[in-house]
């Protein structure tokens, strides 16, 4: 089972309050990633009003920027929503959807489709977040996972698949401290592998990176990277904190040149 160069991807979430605060973050954070050329692709998703500024910070795009969430149609009567055309015109280059966040507040497996393939037409990636909420001794949370992977997947095409990245976030490590063991995330990688290999061909899988999300530390990053052997992270808290997220970055690019390159 290939692996692939690392994705780290920062999640802010609904922080931080101000645009000066997520300035002088995104700073730090570029600061202390240096200017050194890296293997590890770097990605911050911060919340849609911060998104231009980042931009001009960000004009090489060392750091690529993330959305947290898309709304399917191009445009129109949609209050409160935000496109895929917008959010590429301000340097967006990936869109997290569905994430655990976003399916708490009533987002469904319909929606999810769509926004996924809105994203896909628009030649942008597409993170989709996958996870259950509980584990039970029957090994029932697979289902789960394969569920909301088929229901994402729907009709996405072979061609299509390199801009598709799952995250694995199982909803009962997000935000707990809690987090899956390098082994839970080496399982669920082969089972989603394996789910793709089934719905295309081993080929076609190998092209999709299967990341992991739930309470990522610098003092977990680099078990879930060798026994795990995921290809990335989708990190929440740590990436509030410049010094903790180039850590885990920097723990990804160590792992990268020793075993990838």
């Amino acid at each position: 089972m290939k692996q692939h160069l690392p994705l780290v991807v920062g999640n802010w979430k609904m922080n931080p309050t101000t645009i000066a605060k997520a300035r002088k973050l995104f700073l730090d954070t570029r600061t202390k990633l240096g200017a050194r050329k890296r293997t590890v692709t770097s990605v911050i998703a911060a919340p849609f009003p911060f998104i231009s500024e980042l931009q001009r910070l960000s004009p090489s795009q060392r750091i690529a920027l993330a959305a947290q969430d898309v709304f399917f149609e191009a445009s129109g009567a949609h209050t409160g929503e935000v496109s895929i055309t917008m959010l590429k015109s301000v340097g967006v280059s990936m869109v997290i959807v569905g994430h655990s966040e976003r399916r708490a507040r009533g987002e469904d497996d319909d929606e999810i489709y769509c926004d996924v393939q809105a994203v896909l037409a628009s030649k942008t990636t597409v993170i989709i977040c996958v996870g259950e909420k509980a584990r039970d001794s029957h090994g029932n949370y697979f289902g789960i996972v394969e569920a909301q992977i088929r229901a994402a997947l729907r009709n996405v095409a072979v061609k299509e698949l390199t801009r598709v990245v799952i995250a694995y976030e199982p909803v009962w490590a997000i935000g707990t401290g809690k987090t899956a063991s390098a082994e839970d995330a080496y399982e669920m990688k082969l089972f989603i592998h394996k789910l793709l290999t089934d719905r295309y061909d081993r080929k076609a899988a190998e092209k999709v990176r299967i990341i992991y999300g739930g309470s990522v530390k610098k003092h977990n990053a680099t078990e879930l990277l060798t026994i795990g052997q995921v290809d990335g992270f989708l990190i929440g808290g740590a990436s509030l904190k410049a010094s903790d997220f180039t850590h885990i970055i920097d723990s990804a690019e160590d792992y990268a040149k020793n075993h990838l390159t």
